[in-house]
C-alpha cells in the first residue's frame, strides 16, 4: 500500500483528521465557558440561568445588564487606571527586557552568566514569596496607593528578558562581526539589526506583559486603599457584593474587562504566531 507523500510543510490526511478531532475536544473546554458567560451577560432578568436545561441563546436579549454595571461603579474610571497600568507595565518590558535580553545575548561583560544565573533563579520562586517584600520596597518609595506602585513590580518580567535574550541570540553571528568591522558600536546594532529582526518576539513579550497587567487582582488590591485608583479586576469585586443574586451583571463586568484583551491579542497576532517561531532571518 502506498504512502502519501508529505512535503515538510504539509500532513497526511489521517494527521489532518487526528488534528481536527483534537481541535473539536479542545475547543468546547476553551472556548465554551466564555460563551457561556457572554450568553449570561445579555440575557433578561426573566430568564432562569440555572434550569436543568438552560438555553444557551438569549430568550430575552438586553444591554441593560451592561447599563448596570456602569451604573454601579465607576467602570470607565477603572478602565482607565487599568490602562495606565497596562501601559505602564508594556513600556517597561519593551524598553526594558529588550535592553537586558540584548546585553546577555549580544554583549560580553563579567559577570554575565551570574546575571543569567540569578534571572533563572527569580523564576522558580513563586510570586507570592516576594510579595511581602516588595510591598515593603514600593511604600518605602512613597508609591503605595498609586498607579505606578502597582505597575513598578511588573515592570520587567524576567520570563520577557529571557524571551528577548533567545530571539537575540538566534541572530547570526556573523551579522554582529561585520557591522563591528563597519564601525557600528552596540546601540546601532539594537537598532539597526537586532530590533528589527525581533518584532515577532517583542509583540509576544508585549501580548504577555498586557495581560498580565490588566488580569492582575492580587497585588492591586494589597497596594491599592483609595477606591478612586482601583484597577478594573479590584473595581469589579463590588458587583459581587452588591449583585450575589444577578450573576447576568457580574458577567456583564467580565466580558468588559476581557474585551480589551480580545482587542490586543487581535491586532497583533500576526507578529505573535511570527514570534513563536522567531529565528531564522531570511536573506
Amino acid at each position: 500500500m502506498s504512502r502519501q507523500a508529505v512535503g515538510f510543510n504539509g500532513m497526511s490526511r489521517r494527521e489532518k483528521a487526528v488534528r481536527y478531532v483534537l481541535l473539536a475536544l479542545v475547543l468546547p473546554i476553551t472556548v465554551g465557558p466564555f460563551l457561556w458567560q457572554l450568553s449570561t451577560s445579555f440575557k433578561g432578568a426573566g430568564e432562569d440561568i440555572y434550569s436543568t436545561t438552560p438555553s444557551f441563546l438569549p430568550e430575552q436579549p438586553t444591554w441593560g445588564n451592561y447599563v448596570e454595571v456602569a451604573n454601579t461603579i465607576p467602570v470607565w474610571d477603572y478602565i482607565g487606571n487599568s490602562l495606565i497600568v497596562a501601559l505602564l507595565t508594556i513600556a517597561g518590558n519593551a524598553i526594558g527586557a529588550t535592553l537586558a535580553g540584548y546585553a546577555l545575548a549580544r554583549l560580553a561583560f563579567r559577570g554575565g552568566k551570574l546575571v543569567l544565573g540569578l534571572i533563572l533563579a527569580t523564576l522558580v520562586l513563586p510570586g507570592e514569596v516576594t510579595i511581602i517584600s516588595q510591598y515593603v520596597t514600593v511604600r518605602e518609595m512613597g508609591l503605595a496607593d498609586t498607579l505606578v506602585g502597582v505597575a513598578l513590580p511588573g515592570a520587567i518580567g524576567m520570563l520577557n528578558v529571557l524571551l528577548m535574550r533567545a530571539a537575540f541570540q538566534a541572530i547570526p553571528k556573523e551579522i554582529d562581526e561585520a557591522a563591528i568591522v563597519d564601525g557600528a558600536n552596540a546601540w546601532q546594532r539594537l537598532v539597526h539589526i537586532g530590533l528589527p529582526s525581533v518584532r515577532g518576539m517583542l509583540s509576544v513579550v508585549v501580548i504577555f506583559a498586557f495581560i498580565g497587567a490588566w488580569d492582575d487582582f492580587l497585588w492591586p488590591l494589597i497596594v491599592l486603599t483609595d477606591p478612586d485608583n482601583y484597577t478594573l479586576t479590584v473595581g469589579l469585586q463590588y458587583l459581587n457584593s452588591a449583585f450575589t443574586a444577578n450573576p447576568r451583571v457580574v458577567a456583564a463586568g467580565t466580558m468588559i474587562a476581557f474585551i480589551p484583551i480580545v482587542i490586543v491579542f487581535a491586532s497583533l497576532q500576526r507578529f505573535f504566531f511570527r514570534g513563536v517561531e522567531e529565528g531564522a532571518i531570511k536573506g
